[in-house]
């Protein structure tokens, strides 16, 4: 009894590693010619071997999605090129808020004795919030001297 159990096992194991995944865009083009009507369902579903209620699951599923994304619910994925493009606009400020924090300290020191009127010089003061300098001014900012 132990062999029998032991090698329908191994059918199932095989059927799940040997199962045919379909990619989005094959799930699109089947539903699609289903929709366009030049064939049966049945038909259609033996061509591309699949059952046919697979095929109704994936028909319900693209007419659901597509309604939400009518409706607004739902925000499509943006695409490789948009996403690089959001990074390139994020660097600048995200290298500015990364030397606030690391730098903290020494520009909260140097706007510090900027307000009180210790300094170099005699630079006029003003009652606005000091500028936070970028990266670059904030690695120098921490070696000047008067």
């Amino acid at each position: 009894m132990g062999k029998k159990a032991s090698a329908e096992k191994a059918v199932r194991e095989m059927r799940r590693k040997t199962r045919r995944r379909f990619s989005a865009e094959e799930k699109i083009r089947i539903v699609i010619e289903g929709l366009r009507g030049e064939e049966s369902i049945a038909s259609l579903c033996r061509r591309e071997g699949i059952a046919a209620n697979l095929y109704y699951h994936w028909s319900k599923e693209f007419l659901e999605a597509g309604k939400k994304r009518l409706l607004g619910g739902t925000q499509r994925e943006a695409s490789s090129s948009e996403v690089s493009e959001l990074h390139r606009f994020k660097r600048l400020p995200l290298r500015r808020a990364l030397a606030r924090i690391s730098l903290g300290i020494a520009i909260g020191s140097i706007a510090a004795a900027a307000s009180v009127g210790v300094g170099c010089g005699s630079e006029e003061r003003s009652t606005a919030e000091p500028r936070v300098p970028d990266a670059a001014e904030a690695s120098y900012a921490g070696t000047a001297e008067c």
